[in-house]
């Protein structure tokens, strides 16, 4: 007969006076505050590591004899009291971000990603996008922006990786023990946990809500691991990025329509919705679906007004990074939701193609956000240039330099990755407000009055600490592998603490180039073992299951590892997440990057590296673009782009040699009587006074705050005012427009002066327009004008206003203006017509434009 076990857990009993502890590792805060971190890591220092830094479960575990124990601690309990103190404080006050909150009572951004990496204990993420957004929201709840986020609850997360004997990547999917994370379920007043339901191809699906409190920002998570779901769709949020393209798409759907939903249940009501990379596209569908709804609109009239208020960031200049779903699948899940719009499915279509006519075009999710948001952006200068090249058919009839994708440059939320020994010693130095204001130039300049002998010893402490780790986890890793207690036993010689230890971590997709500085291994070779000067490397990463190419590099990388000639020398980390990024950024003397240029978005890891005091050694792409100065690191070659791969390797990698032997390596060993190497130590200074405070989170959200969530959100709420008026009338007008558009005409173009003008001078020029029976108000009229090469392409440009001089009859008019003659050389001009009314954020997103 089979038994039945009934299994339950057994927690202790923790005293009143521990009891504020509950509370704390509740809220995500206590993942960047060291002082909460050491009241945890105090309690029971090696369960905090066992539990992966992990309060809730480490409240959960912990004996009765040691709860007791502390409680009678006086200075613990002290500690508790100030660290409580402080949270109580942080959440319930602060100044807010925008100078006068009066004007704007009503703002609030909703943030939608499939991925947030928040602390080590959450793992809903698989790399620098999550951790990226993770950021965000600290830096939106530290600056006090009301922001709300929604996400997944990934019961199984992502892959934890796995390296065998043979240098293979494996892959496993632990479950997550919700009820062990800092995690809580949405309840209504009754104490039923909330849901909404979705669509997927005609069967209602049920998702649950649940809620990570970050600071002062709440985060919601939708779940379909819910009993009333069929089988098949049940699973949908069970692995972030897992199965097949249905799956994808029933995961997209779910955050954007289900995410949508969800702030609707909860009764939020978001002036601003920011769609952080394709995957949250469909949230701007649902927000039109909602204002036909609520305001008794077209879907053409809704989309209109949706649009002034969405916003978009999108992170890979990748091709295969950008989802496209092929037409079946959007009619298995989008033939009702169309229908339930009002509009064919083949306009549907077009919404998510570049060209809406062609049939066999796939439906692309960044197109779809690209036309329904009124703000774009890439996260680097470089990045914003590769995606208007990239997404030019979307604006066929713009300039590339026109194309509405701007930049706001990531940041990392400097107080979750800076060492705790290094932010005493910032305490010190720089005034307690470096992690408050950490965008403040006047602060990091004060990085001149930390004595260089302490700067290095803290940093040094790190490499020691690194070190420490990496054997550690090297011996873990043999043992997990069967290894002969031999080679368990030399793990303690990994490495050395005192040599020039070069980091390189981060997704194996090929572009990234792990294994580069391999091209010629006998050269690396004579550079590892340099007797006066060597050098080490610590290599972790993970390559996507599917990634063959990426899972081989990683082969390849471990098996060098192996090599006698390297031993001690190279190490490979298994099963990459922020735990080890955290020790590798603070510990590592160079931040290594060699992606294929311009492939690289961004790049984050190396801003950790810096505010670490860590050198970037890096090929000029993402934001390196814009961080490197010449003095606060290195640069692998100048921003070349080859046309052959192999040749390109050949040159990048002996550029790295080149640099590593002559340059980089003997300014580290160049040492004083005190062992301090002060020029070293020059760059490091000059690192963080120039890359502190222009790349962090802090910097990148006020940027967004500025440029993109107040204009929207000020716009929107003159849309929406008075039941909708304005935007019902920007509606109309926009229809009004589009029917004449076609009929608009450029007659004549005349300019004084002949051909030929003096500096000093200006042109004047004459533009006979015909409307088509709309009004010099209804569109605006400018000269696209700068220098031009021998063949007449546009090497600047600049955009003047024209106004409207007279009238010739009710169609007919002439729009007049001036060039000013600054420069010597050859110029020239176009004139191009766009709609113009107050209360459209960006005349590029109606696609309606005529050049002369």
């Amino acid at each position: 007969m089979k038994k039945f076990q009934r299994v339950f857990s057994i927690i202790p009993s923790l005293p009143k006076s521990l009891q504020p502890l509950v509370d704390i590792s509740r809220n995500v805060w206590f993942a960047w505050n060291k002082e909460a971190i050491k009241l945890f890591q105090r309690l029971d220092p090696a369960l905090w590591r066992e539990t992966h830094h992990n309060p809730v479960l480490l409240l959960r575990s912990i004996s009765q004899d040691r709860a007791d124990e502390v409680a009678k601690d006086e200075g613990y309990l002290a500690q508790i009291d100030r660290v409580y103190l402080e949270f109580e404080q942080y959440v319930k006050y602060g100044a807010a971000f925008y100078s006068s909150p009066d004007k704007h009572p009503d703002f609030q951004v909703a943030y939608f990603s499939a991925e947030y990496g928040l602390t080590d204990c959450v793992p809903f993420y698989s790399g620098g996008l999550g951790v990226l957004a993770g950021d965000h929201l600290k830096s939106a709840s530290d600056l006090r922006i009301p922001l709300v986020a929604v996400g997944l609850l990934y019961k199984k997360g992502f892959f934890s990786q796995y390296i065998d004997e043979k240098g293979l990547q494996g892959e496993t999917y632990p479950a997550t023990e919700v009820e062990n994370l800092p995690i809580s379920r949405v309840l209504d007043p009754n104490g039923v946990q909330l849901s909404i339901q979705v669509d997927f191809a005609g069967r209602a699906t049920v998702a649950k809500i649940w809620k990570i409190d970050v600071g002062r920002v709440n985060l919601y998570l939708l779940d379909t691991d819910a009993p009333e779901n069929n089988h098949e769709y049940r699973n949908t949020s069970e692995h972030l990025y897992g199965g097949d393209r249905d799956m994808r798409i029933r995961q997209e759907i779910l955050l954007g329509i289900g995410g949508m939903r969800a702030l609707e249940v909860l009764g939020i009501k978001p002036t601003v919705f920011h769609m952080n990379e394709g995957h949250a596209s469909f949230a701007a569908l649902e927000r039109t679906r909602q204002l036909m709804k609520s305001g008794g609109l077209s879907f053409h009239q809704a989309k209109k007004v949706a649009i002034t208020q969405c916003v978009f960031t999108t992170h890979t200049p990748v091709p295969a990074g950008n989802d496209r779903f092929e037409q079946h699948l959007m009619e298995k899940y989008f033939r009702n939701y169309a229908n339930e719009l009002g509009i064919s499915f083949h306009d549907f279509m077009g919404l998510g193609r570049e060209n809406p006519q062609n049939h066999a075009e796939t439906f692309c999710m960044t197109v779809l956000a690209l036309k329904l948001s009124c703000k774009a952006n890439g996260v680097s200068q470089l990045h914003s240039q590769v995606s208007r090249k990239m997404w030019k058919n979307v604006w066929p009839a713009l300039p590339l330099e026109e194309l509405p994708i701007n930049h706001i440059t990531n940041g990392v939320h400097v107080p979750s990755w800076v060492s705790i020994e290094l932010s005493t010693l910032y305490d010190r130095y720089l005034g307690s407000q470096w992690g408050e204001d950490p965008d403040v130039e006047k602060i990091w300049k004060r990085v001149d009055d930390i004595p260089d002998s302490e700067l290095w010893r803290t940093h040094s402490r790190r490499r020691e600490a690194l070190v420490a780790f990496v054997r550690r986890k090297v011996r873990e890793q043999l043992v997990r592998q069967g290894a002969h207690k031999s080679l368990v036993k030399e793990a303690g010689s990994v490495l050395d603490p005192e040599v020039l230890t070069i980091g390189f971590a981060r997704r194996f997709a090929t572009y990234k180039r792990g294994n580069l500085i391999f091209q010629d291994p006998d050269r690396l070779e004579k550079i590892l073992n340099n007797e006066k000067r060597p050098v080490q490397i610590v290599f972790a990463g993970k390559a996507h299951p599917q990634d063959n190419e990426g899972k081989d590099i990683i082969r390849r990388i471990v098996n060098s590892t192996k090599e006698p000639r390297f031993k001690n020398k190279l190490v490979f980390l298994e099963n990459y997440n922020m735990n080890i990024a955290r020790f590798m950024v603070q510990g590592v003397d160079i931040w290594l990057n060699n992606p294929l240029r311009p492939l690289e978005a961004c790049g984050t890891s190396g801003m950790k590296a810096a505010i670490n005091g860590s050198l970037n050694f890096s090929i000029l792409d993402g934001w390196w673009c814009e961080g490197y100065s010449g003095d606060n690191g290195w640069s692998i070659g100048r921003g070349e782009e080859y046309q052959e791969r192999e040749y390109q390797d050949e040159v990048e990698s002996g550029n790295i040699y080149n640099l590593l032997e002559h340059e980089i390596a003997p300014l580290f060993y160049e040492r004083g009587a005190d062992n301090v190497p002060r020029k070293w130590v020059a760059v490091m200074k000059n690192c963080l006074r120039t890359i502190c405070p222009a790349f962090n989170s802090h910097k990148m959200l006020e940027n967004y705050a500025r440029s993109f969530y107040i204009p929207a959100h000020e716009k929107g709420n003159v849309l929406l005012g008075q039941g909708l008026q304005a935007g019902k009338e920007l509606a109309y007008w926009l229809e009004k427009v589009e029917s004449r558009w076609g009929g608009i005409r450029i007659n004549e173009v005349s300019y004084e002066n002949g051909r030929v003008s003096a500096v000093g001078d200006s042109v004047r020029i004459n533009v006979e327009v015909f409307l088509n029976e709309l009004q010099p108000e209804d569109v605006a009229v400018d000269l696209y004008h700068g220098h031009v090469d021998s063949k007449v392409n546009f090497l600047d440009n600049e955009i003047i206003s024209l106004a409207a001089d007279a009238c010739i009859d009710k169609k007919n008019f002439i729009f007049s203006g001036r060039i000013p003659c600054g420069e010597t050389g050859r110029h020239g001009f176009m004139v191009r017509i766009l709609p113009n009314h107050e209360n459209l954020i960006s005349p590029y997103q109606t696609g309606m434009i005529l050049w002369g």
